[in-house]
């Protein structure tokens, strides 16, 4: 399943869709093949939104056909679309997408360069540590809706760190839990040894819990320890 995250880079939002199986067929494929269309795919409710998705795909099974190339990711920016796939050789790759394009109407550019070692998808596509955090928050959001939470309700949200020594925790406890967070309980489990639980009652929204994880990563990174995850109680909305 396909991850989505956004980056900021000099003040500016930068929509990334990442492809996690790309991993698997970096030695295959070494030519990078970039294409960027102008489309604002961040706007839901501009004119021709759902074409353009469907034209994204006709794109990837397109180049994906034959083993040909693979789907890295995409971002999105500036009014522009960018597709990044890594193929086995840099031929008949605008071919295939001329014949796609220039039918739908789309005005749009594209290149091919050899990158072997996949610098440019570990640099601009691949999820850091705590865009890594925020994906696992969409999940777990998710995941609740799916289970009939209309993720409406304030309720208790529990917040796991995780440090090497014992000196590391008891210091950040002591020094470094953000305002608004509140200690509850030291954990030792399997994964960890030295951890602990913060809380902070919210309603569950995108927005607010990756504000939140945020404020904690760039907290507990300052103690030399780690940021684990989050959890919550599931509210039934048939009760509410």
């Amino acid at each position: 399943m396909r991850e989505n995250f956004v980056r900021v880079e000099d003040g500016s939002k930068i929509a990334i869709e990442h492809e996690p199986t790309a991993f698997g067929y970096s030695k295959k494929y070494s030519w990078l093949f970039s294409l960027f269309i102008k489309f604002d795919a961040l706007n839901e409710d501009a004119e021709g939104y759902e074409e353009f998705l469907e034209t994204k795909e006709a794109l990837i099974i397109a180049l994906e056909h034959d083993d040909r190339a693979k789907y890295v990711g995409s971002r999105m920016l500036d009014g522009w679309s960018e597709l990044y796939f890594y193929a086995e050789d840099s031929k008949g790759l605008d071919t295939i997408v001329a014949h796609i394009l220039k039918d739908a109407g789309y005005v749009y550019e594209s290149s091919v360069v050899r990158d072997s070692k996949w610098d440019f998808h570990y640099k601009n596509l691949l999820p850091n540590e705590l865009e890594m955090a925020h994906i696992q928050t969409a999940d777990i959001l998710e995941l609740l809706e799916e289970e009939g939470d209309a993720l409406t309700q304030e309720r208790e949200i529990e917040y796991y760190l995780s440090f090497s020594t014992p000196t590391q925790k008891e210091r950040y406890v002591e020094e470094f839990i953000p305002e608004g967070f509140t200690f509850k309980d030291e954990i030792s489990s399997d994964e960890f040894a030295n951890g602990i639980a913060v809380v902070k009652d919210d309603i569950p929204s995108k927005e607010k819990l990756d504000e939140n994880v945020t404020k904690l990563y760039e907290s507990v990174k300052k103690a030399h320890g780690f940021y684990e995850g989050w959890s919550t109680t599931l509210v039934d909305s048939k009760e509410s």
